[in-house]
């Protein structure tokens, strides 16, 4: 008999012993022996709940439950230790239910799987159960199916609705090359899907996984309840042994026990937070815990990384600046410059191949190549060095820049761009001039979380001062650091932890794994598909959106209020219950 059911047959057959005990339908020996053998029985899933959060250093309503019981079968109390046993036991059937409903609607997309799929191998297409599908088949989803694999798209075309993961009802179109995700709809159109992962490997059923673990495990900030328990429990402990050194009644302090045994309050707020664990994540917001949830109302700070997060991340080469005066010509010289990127994944390494390709410009093939996180990279092309990257990183690989090239450089940069030097042969060589594009809801979400008490903004960049200047312009943050190494944003993260209020980190979920893992509150942009980010992040929206993260808080602020609500009417209850003992 699993916990669940245990626990739905101590509800039966105490509630049936209680009313016979009350009601003297059963005989007084029988009656006698079923409640002192399921009172007894009962006592043990909340003395070793109350063990282990005590294991844990963690003081729960459990250990006050144990104190109530272990009184009343002292006292030999029995119906009382049955009484509290019965809402103790319907409080964990009724928090095991909140918890299978706040993930109802994320689990009754799993139904929607097709039991089969087609599946071209070789020159043949055959019909697969789902579980028999592997990395590299070739899967076709025609219209009004939903897609069985996370995977890339090798041809056809289609509107894809993407509800099922980014919350966002309005489908997006698909065509070779895109990426498509597990349980997200063909809506129109037709594909043929390479499989790069299946069943519990795609993102989405590892969505429904980390939801599943964040309403189970504890994490590390205090809530509310944790802060109340911690009290509560020891005041009412207290006040129980200065009742009965008082009054030596045992009846009086069990009878307050019982009052104020909080086992209802133990269960209306896990259900609060269960079910808006499971709103937010069918809006595309995934939270780790019902801590995270309600810190994110508490955050004063808000940090965010400025690529991909406050812009879109998708850097674009306005133009290619070419010095002359070396042993190489510009088409050549953007060739090198281009293979050296091409095993970058940093966002203007990306946009530097793609200018090369729009020009019609085929892409070297290093020899060897070498990346320095943050500072830029080097290629070898036979006795050919090729180096791309900040200034100071060609200069620290020995490459002058004279005060002619430094002069254009520093213009350049004053009108808020990008640039990446190219060296070649140990010389200056020219440089690319990059842009990215400012998110545009960006200055609306920043506006909507100052109205909810978020009061100070800070920009951590890698970009020069005239690039986070721009930024931050357009955006509204108060507050920027720039030509910051990975190393140097970690160490602002942790100059501003401490502050007044909590501190929230918002990045991409991979560069800044590290400082999304050390803020109060971890804030990963736009994880679909990225499993990292899914890891390091204590919140993770599906989207690309910042509106998301004062939606998010507004459903942290929501949950908050009824809680609170919860404490009002649990205290107004228990307040009568306390009049009628004693008066």
């Amino acid at each position: 008999m699993n916990k669940i059911n245990l626990d739905k047959f101590l509800v039966g057959i105490l509630v049936l012993i209680l009313i016979g005990h009350y009601a003297g339908f059963l005989p007084s020996g029988l009656d006698q022996v079923l409640l002192i053998f399921f009172a007894s029985f009962a006592v043990f899933p909340v003395l070793i709940s109350a063990f282990q959060s005590l294991k844990n250093k963690k003081i729960t309503i459990d250990l006050l439950a144990s104190v109530a019981l272990a009184v009343s079968i002292f006292n030999k109390a029995w119906a009382s230790a049955a009484f509290i046993s019965l809402m103790l036991a319907s409080a964990r059937v009724l928090a095991t239910y909140a918890e299978n409903k706040s993930r109802g609607a994320i689990k009754s997309l799993l139904k929607l799987k097709p039991a089969k799929t087609k599946v071209k191998r070789g020159d043949k297409i055959i019909e697969v159960s789902y579980a028999k599908i592997e990395a590299g088949d070739l899967v076709i989803v025609e219209m009004g199916e939903r897609i069985p694999v996370d995977g890339i798209i090798v041809n056809g075309e289609a509107l894809v609705d993407q509800s099922s993961l980014t919350g966002e009802s309005i489908p997006v179109e698909k065509k070779a090359g895109s990426r498509v995700f597990n349980s997200t709809l063909n809506v129109s159109g037709s594909l043929v899907v390479k499989t790069e992962k299946t069943g519990k490997d795609t993102t989405f059923e590892k969505i429904i996984k980390l939801v599943e673990q964040s309403q189970k495990e504890k994490v590390g900030i205090q809530t509310m309840a944790d802060k109340f328990a911690s009290v509560y429990v020891v005041v009412i402990i207290l006040a129980a042994i200065a009742l009965f050194s008082f009054s030596r009644d045992l009846t009086l302090v069990l009878s307050v026990l019982l009052v104020t045994c909080a086992d209802d309050i133990a269960v209306a707020v896990p259900m609060a937070f269960s079910t808006a664990i499971g709103l937010a994540a069918k809006r595309g917001i995934i939270v780790k815990g019902g801590a995270f949830l309600e810190g994110l109302t508490e955050v004063k700070t808000m940090i965010f990384d400025k690529t991909g997060t406050l812009t879109k991340g998708k850097m674009k080469t306005e133009e290619f600046n070419f010095f002359p005066d070396n042993q190489v010509a510009e088409k050549e010289l953007i060739s090198l410059a281009a293979g050296l990127d091409f095993f970058s994944n940093h966002p203007s390494a990306k946009a530097i191949v793609n200018y090369a390709k729009d020009r019609k410009i085929a892409v070297g093939r290093p020899d060897k190549f070498e990346e320095f996180s943050g500072k830029g990279s080097r290629a070898l092309y036979g006795a050919r060095e090729i180096i791309c990257g900040r200034s100071s990183f060609l200069e620290e690989k020995g490459i002058e820049i004279s005060p002619n090239d430094r002069e254009k450089i520093i213009q350049a940069q004053a009108g808020g761009s990008s640039l990446v030097l190219v060296g070649y042969n140990g010389q200056l060589a020219g440089y690319f001039r990059l842009a990215d594009e400012i998110r545009p809801e960006a200055k609306e979400a920043l506006m909507d979380l100052k109205s909810l008490g978020v009061n100070k903004f800070v920009m951590l960049t890698g970009d020069n001062e005239n690039v986070a200047k721009r930024v931050v312009g357009e955006t509204g943050v108060e507050t920027y650091h720039a030509n910051l190494l990975p190393e140097d944003k970690l160490a602002y993260v942790k100059k501003y932890i401490g502050s007044k209020g909590k501190m929230a980190m918002v990045g991409d979920g991979v560069n800044d794994a590290a400082s999304l893992t050390l803020a109060d509150i971890g804030i990963a942009m736009g994880t679909i598909g990225a499993d990292a980010a899914i890891e390091a992040a204590d919140i993770a929206l599906m989207k690309d959106n910042l509106n998301k993260i004062p939606e998010a808080l507004r459903i942290g602020r929501l949950v908050k209020k009824v809680t609170k609500q919860n404490f009002w009417i649990w205290g107004a209850v228990n307040a009568g219950g306390l009049a009628l003992v004693f008066f």
